[in-house]
């Protein structure tokens, strides 16, 4: 006999929201005073604040100032049940979905269906890449990042010849978008400012970063002269910047790219990668999608109607890196957005029995871009307005600080920012074997035993 779906008892509309990045989180919150049940599945038991995920990769920031828990942060809104599981099934024509935590396996019945599982790292086909050079989606992924930098200048110490040195203090990162510029940044800062007269062998300053795009440009969505104004100041921190390159070989040692103007290959010798080129959005996107007879784009983000609906169903919303709308770029401001419309969206149907051809379509307002490139300088660019220097990062600081959800994680960012604004020091760089290892070792772990006996895993963002 097939197990019974799920539905919160009382009979009222029940809203599945899956994913508690910023999207389901917002879209939970504009529902705290609807007449409706909200059931919040997440992968993990804490939102998110993914822009800083750099920040705990390179010390700054431990990850308790970015990674809250989702049950504190909704501890008083009554009408949502947090659930932490991961989604395996979204069956549209049921209208079910299935999650499971480990053994425990459970199916909800929804009225109305949030799909905001967020995206991973994407590496165009070259998942083996992942193995030497992880992506930065994850707090996991943050962690095992600061223990190979960390791990690089500690093995330098130790190094025999300067050859084996050299590779050690060969850091590479693949992606020139907003987080490949800013860890660039951050390493950098790390060799020349933070890990100053700490090592007797070497001087730190020696190292090489170098930041690799196939673009012509860094930061390709700020324009031409906020690209330019950052590469020079990365260029003045010691960065090496290598544009209209595709890396087409990763090993344990090595970075392989080609030119794309004359196909000249270059190697080069570096013990440390960091891959932050691309992003692939969850697969549950193209599982509804095939469902509702909606194509999804190759990077898996799903074609939806004005109201975020897909398909032909009128309570199946796909919203933030999920969906594919006006080419919206896969920023918090949409996901925060996109949740808030959905959730009032719902909340008129339920009150007013709002018709979906009666809906407002959603309109998104861009709030700017912004990326810190060095300590003090940040470019940002709000419609017409561009700013750089100071003033940028000034105001980089002030947006930041306003996402991040609770109180005590502001005010301990801004102690530390303004610490690490003063002071060379880092504050949060202890590292683990695990952290370094555990990814790639429960990977192999897994292929052995068989994936029936150990979960999977997967390089998302955690916001599913």
């Amino acid at each position: 006999m097939a197990e019974t779906p799920f539905r919160p008892a009382g009979n009222r509309h029940h809203v599945v929201i899956i994913g508690a990045g910023f999207g389901g989180l917002f879209a939970a919150r504009e529902l705290a005073d609807a007449d409706v049940d909200v059931t919040l599945i997440n992968r993990t038991n804490y939102h998110l604040f993914a822009p800083l995920l750099y920040q705990v990769a390179t010390g700054l920031l431990s990850s308790g100032e970015i990674a809250t828990s989702v049950r504190q942060i909704l501890a008083n809104q009554d009408n949502v049940a947090v659930v932490r599981a991961d989604v395996t099934d979204v069956d549209v024509e049921g209208q079910t979905v299935t999650a499971n935590e480990g053994a425990f396996t459970r199916t909800y019945e929804y009225d109305s269906l949030i799909v905001a599982a967020g995206a991973g790292q994407s590496y165009f086909g070259n998942d083996h890449f992942a193995e030497f050079a992880p992506g930065l989606k994850t707090v996991d992924n943050a962690l095992e990042i600061r223990a190979r930098l960390v791990s690089a200048f500690e093995r330098a110490e130790l190094a025999e010849t300067e050859q084996e040195r050299e590779e050690l203090l060969t850091f590479v990162i693949v992606g020139a978008g907003p987080t490949g510029v800013e860890l660039a940044g951050q390493v950098a800062e790390m060799a020349h400012r933070s890990f100053k007269g700490q090592f007797k062998n070497f001087v730190p300053s020696q190292a090489k970063v170098v930041l690799i795009d196939g673009m012509p440009q860094v930061l390709p969505p700020f324009g031409k002269r906020l690209g330019k104004r950052a590469q020079r100041e990365l260029e003045r921190k010691g960065v090496t910047v290598v544009l209209n390159a595709l890396v087409s070989n990763i090993d344990a040692n090595t970075v392989t790219y080609k030119d794309t103007k004359t196909d000249k290959e270059t190697t080069l010798r570096a013990a440390t990668k960091i891959w932050s080129a691309g992003v692939q959005a969850s697969p549950l996107g193209k599982q509804i999608a095939e469902q509702v007879g909606v194509e999804a784009e190759r990077n898996g983000k799903v074609p939806v109607n004005a109201d975020l609906t897909v398909g032909e169903t009128d309570n199946v919303f796909i919203i933030g890196d999920m969906m594919s709308r006006d080419r919206l770029p896969g920023v918090a401001q949409v996901a925060i957005q996109s949740g808030e419309y959905v959730g009032r969206i719902i909340k008129e149907q339920v009150e007013h029995d709002v018709a979906q051809a009666d809906r407002d379509a959603f309109e998104y307002f861009d709030k700017g871009s912004m990326a810190i490139v060095s300590r003090f300088n940040a470019v940002v660019k709000m419609g017409k307005v561009e700013v750089t220097g100071f003033i940028g990062w000034l105001m980089w600081l002030l947006v930041h600080v306003s996402f991040l959800v609770a109180g005590r994680n502001r005010l301990v960012s801004i102690y530390t920012w303004t610490l690490n604004a003063l002071t060379p020091k880092r504050y949060n760089l202890s590292t683990t074997l695990q952290q370094q290892h555990g990814r790639n070792a429960l990977k192999k772990l897994r292929e052995k035993a068989g994936d029936d006996n150990l979960e999977e895993v997967r390089d998302t963002n955690g916001e599913n």
